[in-house]
């Protein structure tokens, strides 16, 4: 099977941490998260979607995260992460519908890697919050693509291979 697994994503920089309030919103802050959890996975499908095989099986994955589900925030923040989330899975799931087309055995998915030890979730680590090793995620998430049919290309999948809402 082909596999291309995009690991890209920012949180929060030196400068700037996550808004908790629509009162701190920033241009600049907001076109650099759009840049990074966007727009860089979008050139990457651009590219490599069409290198992927138009028989057999091959996935692309691109990590997003469960706060860019619109369904499931009831917690409010983190604007520029979560809408830079959202608009991640709105690019895999269109992409996944013109890349069934081209090649009908291909998986293009969002994948949610859950909590994991990384300079991304250091400052946010709290007790009672489950943090979970990168060996422990990677392992997880490689399981999770395992189980992928071609009809679940377009989804939103937990580390858990759970269907996460839109």
């Amino acid at each position: 099977m082909n596999l291309i697994i995009d690991a890209t994503g920012m949180l929060h920089t030196p400068t700037h941490q996550p808004e908790k309030s629509w009162a701190q919103l920033d241009a600049a802050q907001m076109a650099q998260a759009f840049a990074i959890n966007a727009i860089g996975p979008a050139l990457l499908m651009k590219h490599f979607l069409p290198l992927l095989p138009r028989q057999g099986p091959s996935v692309f994955a691109t990590l997003s995260a469960k706060v860019g589900s619109i369904g499931d925030n009831r917690l409010g923040g983190w604007y520029s992460y979560r809408a830079s989330k959202a608009a991640l899975n709105q690019l895999v799931h269109t992409a996944a519908i013109e890349l069934r087309r081209r090649a009908p055995q291909a998986i293009c998915v969002a994948l949610h890697p859950g909590t994991v030890r990384s300079a991304l979730s250091q400052p946010f680590a709290k007790t009672g919050l489950t943090v979970r090793q990168p060996e422990t995620a990677a392992a997880e998430l490689l399981a999770t693509i395992a189980a992928l049919k071609p009809e679940d290309s377009g989804g939103f999948f937990s580390y858990e291979g759970e269907a996460l809402p839109w």
